[in-house]
């Protein structure tokens, strides 16, 4: 008998016990395992209390739901008569009042387009024709009107959530390719087209949203011959565009190097020619790996469209802004503008981010 069976034969077994439940166990000993812990724990449930129990006593307890300026200054709570009295103005912004039926429709539309496009199982060519050449179309009559006996409202009178959407979707949908096709320019093996990638990446990265914005709405004028004049809800949609699409190249750029040089290597020995690799192999494989950078950086541009008012458009959360001026409320309605805003982007923003987790899960599970 070897030394090692000796010992196993004279070791002494402990008495068998039952497990602590590990869960229960785990969660004790993160929040309660020590006196530091144990107070921390308390002193962040107690914060949390006591700001739970001062929100809810403004937001509901306190507030007033139905009345006047003059009641709801009596009151030391929230006043959501304001939301009701300027819903339409915060929405709409100055189109006219009698025909914001149209802006409205516009957005439904727009939304319910969206929710569509969202399903995978429509996802093809045939979408993109339907936006091209009944979506978009339909959006822009119902806004500017001139057509079908609509009136003509300038886009100067556009404003508030209808903008914000037109902002932010469409521009990222235009800048998403175009940044594609520059984070190829930038990875390109031919100098003149990666220096050039390389080029306007660089100098759109290197400077503000906002300078790129008041160079297309009071620089662009000085350049264009007299008479011809570009719109500025034009001007400032294409500085998104172009701003953003430096953003997505770089991010698109990261997904390009994350693919092996064995998948090129392969679409070669296929037989394939540069654009049926990139199309078939590496892209599809690059841009499934650098969804959530890309919907991080979708729901910061949606955010980031109120820099368009410093160009004279007035955007979601800018209509808030101004109604929160008006004489007649101001000095009583002081957060709940704000209050609603941040409602609002929040769903959007929570809207994004779990599409985002279900294409991960349906990219994983079916591309795998």
């Amino acid at each position: 008998m070897t030394q090692v069976d000796t010992l196993a034969s004279n070791a002494t077994l402990a008495p068998s016990r039952e497990a602590p439940p590990a869960s229960r166990s785990r969660w004790f000993s993160a929040y309660f395992g020590t006196p530091g812990n144990a107070l921390i724990t308390i002193l962040c449930l107690g914060t949390v209390f006591a700001l739970a129990k001062l929100a809810i006593g403004w937001l509901f307890v306190d507030a007033t739901f139905v009345g006047t300026p003059a009641e709801c200054k009596a009151t030391s709570g929230a006043c959501w008569p304001f939301l009701s009295a300027k819903m339409r103005y915060i929405f709409f912004g100055f189109y006219p009042f009698e025909e914001q039926w149209r802006p409205l429709t516009a957005m439904l539309l727009f939304l319910g387009a969206c929710l569509v496009s969202m399903m995978p199982k429509v996802w093809g060519r045939g979408l993109l024709i339907a936006w091209v050449a009944v979506v978009l179309p339909v959006l822009y009559v119902l806004m500017a009107g001139g057509y079908f006996g609509l009136t003509v409202v300038p886009t100067t009178q556009w404003g508030g959530l209808p903008l914000s959407f037109m902002l932010s979707f469409i521009g990222l949908a235009c800048a998403l390719p175009l940044g594609i096709a520059l984070a190829l320019a930038r990875a390109s093996s031919l100098p003149a087209i990666r220096v050039l990638g390389v080029g306007f990446i660089e100098i759109v990265r290197g400077v503000p949203l906002i300078s790129i914005l008041f160079m297309a709405t009071v620089m662009l004028p000085l350049f264009m011959p007299n008479g011809i004049t570009i719109d500025k809800l034009v001007r400032a949609q294409v500085a998104i565009i172009l701003f953003a699409a430096a953003y997505i190249a770089e991010i698109v750029r990261g997904g390009l190097q994350a693919v092996p040089n064995g998948q090129v290597e392969a679409g070669h020995s296929l037989g394939l020619h540069y654009w049926q690799i990139m199309r078939k192999i590496v892209l599809p494989q690059a841009l499934k790996k650098v969804i959530p950078p890309l919907v991080s950086l979708f729901i910061g541009f949606f955010q980031d469209t109120t820099l368009v008012t410093i160009v004279g458009l007035l955007d979601f959360l800018d209509t808030v802004r101004t109604a929160m001026r008006d004489p007649q409320w101001q000095g009583i309605a002081v957060l709940e503008g704000y209050v609603f805003a941040a409602v609002v982007y929040f769903v959007f923003s929570a809207l994004m981010g779990a599409y985002s987790r279900f294409l991960e899960q349906y990219f994983r599970t079916t591309h795998d």
